[in-house]
């Protein structure tokens, strides 16, 4: 009998399921759910208006997508309910959900629907900005030691700026809520029992493998209320990566058409889930998951201080190794942005009657032109900086147009943006003693763009190889899964081993071209001191218009 696990991704428009050969990996089916209800970010379900910085989602969407990918899964790739060893899960992180003990979202309730803070915060939520400066202060003002691990900083994408933001803007759903991480919540649908995610944390809460959480004194430090967190709101077992959390209930078997008793793996986080998904098992590899974000993650023997990264965690992607995080919050989401917002209408002719894309029209363009050619530079921020500088009210910028400035001669300076600001990151591993010898690049863009993955390799100055599926976070959950179910079920007896097998990588590597790279060193070096004068000086124009757009939409809320 065949044996597979069920992987599951959950993005941030939409979640997938795939089913994966436990021998090798292989991709037997893969199916995706598009969440209805998307990103909530100018308005509720019913249609109450959102401050600026809001990102929520509607916890329905990811109930929905469970129950309805195993189903359509099992149908597409014709397994049996048998021959599945185990299942694992990812999610985007930290995306938090307000829920009582029973797990019931806190946003189903009457009272509490209209209640902006009762629903799931997701990852890219940025208006905890200034409760993210607060608890840095206080960390840095105490001399906590655990500050050095996420670079100095606090971002505001992490879980206790969410947490302070709602005991201080809607004090009655923190006293009503328990909090879980999104791939917690549907570990606990499937199993029963609330566990909690080691990964998510270790990068997202100040936990630490030894340690625990930081002592109880900060918490009341930075606000009297938090004495007991995370006791009384983050309670449950913590789980380290690969293992297993539970089997599956009677009850959901039967929502999902599997047997009771099929082990589930405890989650990760998506962009950590890669990890194994592409075979990455030793230190000195480098991965990065490029979509809407980019996230670029490294493997380590040690534990080492990195200025401005997200973070560190023994066991954080793999057991007995460290796994070092750090980002981008803008990836294809400018690139979007870019096309959605300004782009000329003849470009869009003229890719409609080719019957080509429009990214595919400007990227053959774009590729035409020499580095520097069209006397563009542009900062990477048009979603805030994650790495190296940590502060979401940056801003993008565009240098250098002029009356003859064309769409195709922007779209490359976008391109260009991205690749200069993940140089910026392999170059502050570097400078802190921590080696990078190789670069695998997953996630939907690196397939679909080569100008793109060219580019980073004549800005990173070496090869960069791609995964052997963009579905890498999904097959790495599936590894999981493999993981979780042990040798008695078909899986593996690690997590090590199960990633060995079963992870992916394909035979295209981009190679560096030398006189481009020469090029793209000199105009990295123009692009590091924007990024210094805009992100470390004393130039303020970027946070002034951010105050200026918030107030405004302060105004228009009352």
């Amino acid at each position: 009998m065949s044996r597979f696990s069920i992987g599951l991704d959950f993005g941030t428009l939409s979640a997938r399921a795939l089913l994966a050969d436990l021998s090798d990996g292989r991709i037997v089916a893969s199916v995706v759910y598009d969440y209805p209800h998307g990103v909530l970010d100018a308005a509720l379900p019913s249609g109450k208006r959102l401050p600026r910085g809001f990102a929520l989602q509607h916890p329905g969407d990811y109930t929905g997508a469970l129950f309805a990918l195993i189903p359509a899964l099992m149908k597409e790739s014709g397994a049996s309910p048998e021959e599945i060893a185990g299942i694992g899960v990812d999610f985007t992180s930290s995306t938090l959900l307000p829920l009582l003990p029973d797990g019931t979202p806190l946003c189903f309730l009457d009272e509490f629907r209209e209640e902006i803070h009762a629903w799931p915060k997701l990852w890219k939520h940025h208006s905890t900005a200034p409760y993210a400066s607060e608890i840095e202060k206080t960390a840095r003002d105490r001399g906590e030691e655990f500050l050095a691990r996420y670079g100095g900083r606090v971002s505001s994408e992490w879980l206790l700026p969410k947490i302070l933001e709602t005991l201080r803007e809607a004090p009655a759903v923190y006293e009503r809520a328990i909090f879980a991480e999104g791939m917690d919540y549907l570990v606990w649908i499937m199993t029963g029992e609330l566990t909690r995610s080691a990964p998510s944390l270790g990068y997202k809460a100040f936990w630490h493998p030894r340690k625990g959480f930081p002592a109880a004194d900060f918490f009341r430090a930075v606000d009297p209320r938090l004495a007991r967190f995370p006791a009384e709101k983050l309670a449950g077992r913590i789980l380290p990566v690969g293992s297993r959390a539970g089997v599956l209930t009677a009850g959901a078997a039967e929502k999902l058409g599997l047997l009771p008793g099929t082990p589930v793996a405890s989650g990760t986080l998506d962009a950590h889930a890669a990890g194994p998904g592409l075979g990455v098992t030793r230190a000195g590899q480098m991965y990065a998951v490029l979509g809407t974000s980019g996230c670029h993650m490294l493997l380590g023997d040690r534990e080492t201080d990195i200025p401005g990264i997200c973070g560190v965690m023994e066991g954080g992607i793999l057991p007995g190794l460290y796994g070092y995080e750090a980002g981008q919050s803008g990836f294809g989401d400018i690139f979007a942005w870019f096309v959605d917002n300004a782009v000329p209408g003849v470009y869009r002719e003229e890719a409609e009657a080719r019957g080509i894309g429009l990214h595919a029209l400007l990227s053959e363009k774009a590729a035409a032109l020499f580095p520097g050619e069209s006397g563009l530079l542009a900062l990477d921020w048009w979603n805030g900086n994650r790495s190296v500088l940590v502060d979401p009210d940056l801003s993008g910028l565009l240098v250098g147009m002029t009356l003859r400035t064309t769409a195709p001669e922007i779209y490359r300076a976008l391109l260009e943006s991205v690749a200069f600001g993940m140089r910026m990151i392999v170059e502050t591993y570097r400078e802190n003693g921590l080696p990078v010898d190789e670069l695998i690049a997953t996630g939907g863009i690196a397939g679909k763009n080569p100008l793109l993955m060219q580019i980073l390799a004549d800005v990173l100055r070496f090869p960069v190889r791609l995964g052997g599926t963009d579905q890498a976070s999904a097959l790495g959950a599936a590894v999981l899964g493999a993981a979780a179910a042990g040798e008695e079920r078909g899986g593996y007896a690690s997590l090590l081993e199960a990633a060995a097998r079963m992870g992916s990588r394909s035979d295209t590597v981009y190679l560096p071209d030398p006189r481009r790279a020469d090029r793209y060193d000199l105009l990295f070096g123009a692009y590091r001191t924007l990024h210094d004068l805009f992100g470390r000086g004393e130039i303020s124009t970027m946070k002034l218009l951010s105050s200026l757009a918030k107030s405004q939409d302060e105004e228009a809320l009352l």
